[in-house]
């Protein structure tokens, strides 16, 4: 029997993003859009001395697997160093494409049900693709030159 792929958690997780007000003087911004479905994710980034990501904002404008992997995206990424926003990235694209186990990301199951449906992983990674290249855009601007 296949699970549905709009479940009663993918579609709390849509109704509760953490985050969800823009940083008035982000250290970088990133937007990422799926050409399928107009899905669109901002994400600002402010990170701290130890080159962790301190703040975060979200624009969310996307479909509920979109708003769901924004939400969790935003419950842990305080703190997180942007290698490891994007080793995510990078884990939940392969496993999304079927060449990789399921990332090391809480939550990430909840997407199994979309698996088989491919023009659902554009949205799913929105979230982890902006955070990865701003919070890496901020880190870059704060090395010492």
């Amino acid at each position: 029997m296949n699970a549905p792929l709009y479940n009663t958690e993918i579609l709390r997780l849509a109704a509760t993003i953490p985050h969800q007000t823009r940083l008035p003087e982000p250290m970088a911004t990133a937007e990422k859009r799926s050409p399928i479905c107009g899905s669109r994710v901002t994400v600002d980034v402010n990170i701290n001395a130890d080159g962790r990501i301190a703040e975060i904002g979200m624009l969310v404008r996307a479909c509920a697997l979109g708003q769901a992997s924004s939400s969790l995206l935003g419950a842990v990424v305080i703190g997180k160093t942007p290698d490891e926003v994007a080793a995510a990235r990078d884990q939940l694209a392969a496993w999304l494409g079927g060449g990789g186990p399921l990332p090391d990301w809480p939550g990430f199951a909840l997407f199994t049900p979309a698996l088989p449906h491919s023009a659902r992983h554009a949205s799913i990674r929105l979230a982890f693709e902006a955070a990865a290249e701003a919070a890496q855009a901020a880190a870059a601007a704060k090395a010492p030159v």
